[in-house]
């Protein structure tokens, strides 16, 4: 198990804020650097123009740019927020304990850390989204062949200001910013709760043994917290991925338009199955970003003195 940095005082141990930022920032960019041939492969499957105009398996590292520049500020805000309002609400809640003396959670303090796990999660995707959602823009224009780069791509956005004014720029920077919210909410709103819940098995699980009766360990490790973030990370892929469908479709249309005018051409234009486009990259993709995301996240905060609620 990790080992927490012998600093006592240090405010790389001691602010939980600064734990969060850390630990979010290396997870997210860990797992976009790793995990980016696949979401281009999902991005092009998924584009109306098809998967081969979108450029095939070429060029799969096209648009990698936005990633590394907005990964880590993206989730070091969600773990800000998601573990600021985890801390605050959760100490709330009654702790009881077994006949060893292990801590555990009653049925109703359990649908109460669940409800408190979606509630930091959904806001913590908001917090999120102010950085991901033009990142997402800019990265996908780029992965579908819409431009060379994410550099030109976000030229041609910025270039725009003198003809179209800036608060068209600021509405293509943020476009799909509704639909992005309506699929990373749910998504998170599963995700979340049950990574957490899985957590709390494993620690319970482990409760028993005469191992954890000796090192009184409540902590999951970073490998473990990787696994169960995969299995939690599968689940709500497959659930939301019409919602991600839909969201890119609206990213890369030529001109902005409605969330319900673009739902009402894809069942148009291709059918209920439309909304199913790339589900399998989708579910691998996040089943081993929730490994590497989580599991690194776990990591890190292990190692920077987090201590495990449970």
């Amino acid at each position: 198990m990790e080992q927490a940095l012998p600093l006592r005082g240090s405010p790389w141990v001691e602010s939980p804020y600064i734990r969060s930022l850390m630990a979010g920032g290396l997870a997210g960019t860990t797992v976009d650097l790793t995990l980016f041939p696949l979401d281009t492969l999902k991005t092009r499957l998924q584009s109306s123009a098809g998967f081969l105009p979108s450029g095939g398996f070429s060029g799969i590292y096209r648009g990698v740019g936005s990633a590394v520049i907005g990964s880590a500020p993206g989730a070091a805000l969600f773990f800000i927020t998601y573990d600021s309002l985890t801390r605050h609400l959760l100490p709330a809640r009654t702790t009881l304990y077994n006949a060893e003396g292990k801590p555990y959670l009653g049925q109703s303090d359990a649908r109460n850390a669940a409800f408190v796990h979606m509630l930091a999660a959904s806001a913590g995707e908001v917090a999120a989204c102010a950085v991901r959602v033009p990142t997402e823009v800019v990265k996908q224009r780029a992965q579908a062949r819409q431009h060379e780069s994410s550099r030109e791509a976000l030229k041609f956005i910025l270039d725009q200001r003198g003809s179209r004014g800036y608060l068209h720029v600021w509405k293509e920077l943020y476009r799909g910013w509704s639909i992005t919210i309506m699929r990373e909410v749910p998504f998170t709103v599963i995700q979340f709760p049950l990574w957490e819940a899985l957590k709390r098995w494993r620690v319970a699980s482990r409760s028993s043994s005469s191992l954890a009766s000796k090192t009184g360990s409540t902590q999951v490790s970073g490998l473990e917290g990787g696994l169960l973030g995969s299995v939690a990370g599968a689940v709500a892929a497959g659930i939301t991925t019409p919602l991600d469908v839909l969201k890119t479709r609206m990213m890369l249309a030529k001109e902005k338009q409605p969330m319900l005018t673009m739902l009402s051409a894809v069942l148009r234009e291709s059918g209920p199955r439309a909304f199913f486009a790339g589900i399998g990259p989708r579910v691998g993709w996040i089943s081993v970003g929730g490994a590497i995301f989580l599991g690194s996240y776990q990591w890190a905060s292990n190692v920077l003195g987090g201590v495990e609620e449970l």
